[in-house]
């Protein structure tokens, strides 16, 4: 009997885990969603080309390049069509992470795309 309480307890604990790990991504219901012909315009707008779209946790995600050539993921509310988050994609050291441009992790952790920024010399 206590083996039975035992194990409902843990896969109570569980369904929360579960839950909690859901509402990480969008939650938008598909009636007010935007095509994705809708989401390849925004980001064509921004200076990338598109190498994907795809759906991932109730948003798009967006696979290309950014307007200097860099490999770029986005994550865009379906709605809104808003940037939730921008990563760059290190192809040189084969990691990846947000940051912006210049090279500089904003404090949002965030990045937003831009040209990148060249250091110059006094």
């Amino acid at each position: 009997m206590t083996h039975g309480l035992t194990m409902l307890t843990l896969l109570a604990s569980l369904g929360g885990v579960g839950a909690a790990m859901a509402d990480e991504g969008c939650s938008v219901p598909m009636t007010d969603w935007q095509p994705p012909e809708s989401v390849q315009r925004m980001a064509e707008k921004q200076g990338w080309t598109v190498r994907r779209i795809k759906i991932d946790d109730g948003c798009y995600e967006i696979r290309g390049l950014d307007a200097s050539g860099r490999p770029v993921e986005a994550i865009v509310d379906p709605a809104t069509l808003k940037v939730v988050s921008l990563e760059y994609q290190d192809e040189d050291r084969g990691g990846s992470g947000p940051s912006a441009p210049n090279g500089a992790v904003p404090k949002n952790g965030v990045a937003v795309p831009g040209p990148v920024a060249t250091p110059t010399e006094d």
